[in-house]
């Protein structure tokens, strides 16, 4: 394209080449300019003339102009959404600066860059709206679509007998409990304006899974809160390493319930929390990489044995599932 351009503007140009061939052609610019008056004492105050030397380059100007539509066309990226459209999903999308993303009731976020992350909580209706908008889209442009939710059937299990003081915590601990709530939910409420989601999520750590997402227990006919993380079984020990790039939003290393615990905000408020660990490797306010080792597999807090709890909650406001996150490709969306 750039050698076409030459080709016309050294044609257009030829019949009337400077025969100077290495000065600079000057343009009087003869016209009044509001605003601009004479300094000179010796004058009344009134608008001037004046003239402009202006480098002239017909060649090194559409050369320029035809780099810079080329540069643009390259960098613009690809718009949509990556992630399954199932109960809880998480989907990252990108169209473009300003744009928002909503699907069903759920606040709209995006950040300065056009990206915007939307989960599905773990019961969800089976149709939700997805509308998009941009900020020069007019209101007949908005696109509106109705999708499909998958609907997910979670593993529940009944425990019958089981003695109660192990279902509620001693009441000794509630000032304790109440502390360590505070200071979570502190952690939680973090929405980071970096990316660390865009590099994809790794496995934390490596082990036997032992729990999923989703799935619940009855103790004595009273529902128990549904398992919101991944787990993965393993010795005492084992690395725990960051899925994701994000900034740390807590690190604890003995927790009433988690025994030593992690937060990462990964971008928006997409929160991964490691529960149980027997050692912490990172300060909160630090920035970690993906493949970082953070901590160690232990069996801290209220665990029945070593494993690592991997959960996942978005702008603290519901938990998605953390092996979905693992499927997420966004190596076309964005570049």
């Amino acid at each position: 394209m750039i050698a076409f351009v030459l080709a016309l503007a050294l044609q257009a140009g030829s019949a009337d080449a400077d025969p100077i061939g290495e000065g600079e052609k000057s343009i009087c610019l003869g016209r009044s300019v509001e605003g601009f008056t004479s300094r000179d004492p010796g004058t009344s105050s009134r608008p001037i003339s004046f003239q402009q030397s202006i480098p002239v380059d017909p060649i090194g100007d559409l050369i320029a102009a035809s780099a810079e539509q080329d540069v643009q066309e390259a960098v613009l990226p690809a718009h949509g959404c990556r992630g399954e459209f199932i109960e809880g999903g998480v989907l990252v999308c990108y169209f473009g600066p300003a744009s928002q993303v909503t699907l069903g009731d759920r606040e709209p976020y995006s950040d300065a860059f056009g990206w915007s992350i939307i989960g599905i909580p773990r019961e969800s209706d089976t149709e939700l709206e997805l509308v998009i908008s941009t900020p020069m889209a007019a209101q007949d442009n908005l696109v509106r679509e109705t999708r499909t939710i998958t609907q997910r059937e979670y593993n529940i299990q009944r425990v019958e007998g089981v003695p109660q003081r192990t279902v509620t915590p001693d009441p000794s601990t509630l000032e304790r409990r109440q502390r360590e709530y505070a200071q979570k939910q502190t952690a939680f409420n973090s929405v980071w304006d970096g990316q660390g989601f865009l590099d994809g999520f790794i496995e934390p750590s490596s082990g036997i899974t032992t729990g999923v997402y989703g799935s619940q227990r009855v103790y004595n006919g009273t529902p128990g809160n549904p398992h919101w993380g991944h787990d993965y079984a393993n010795d005492v020990g084992t690395p725990v390493v960051s899925p994701a790039g994000g900034l740390v939003t807590l690190a604890e290393p003995d927790m009433y319930y988690e025994g030593g615990l992690i937060f990462i905000d990964h971008g928006q408020g997409l929160i991964s929390a490691f529960l149980h660990m027997s050692a912490v490797h990172v300060e909160a306010g630090t920035i970690v990489e993906q493949g970082q080792l953070i901590g160690e597999i232990g069996a801290g807090g209220r665990a029945t044995g070593p494993h690592l709890d991997w959960r996942v909650k978005l702008r603290n406001g519901f938990y998605v599932d953390p092996a979905l996150l693992l499927e997420l490709d966004l190596s076309e969306v964005g570049d």
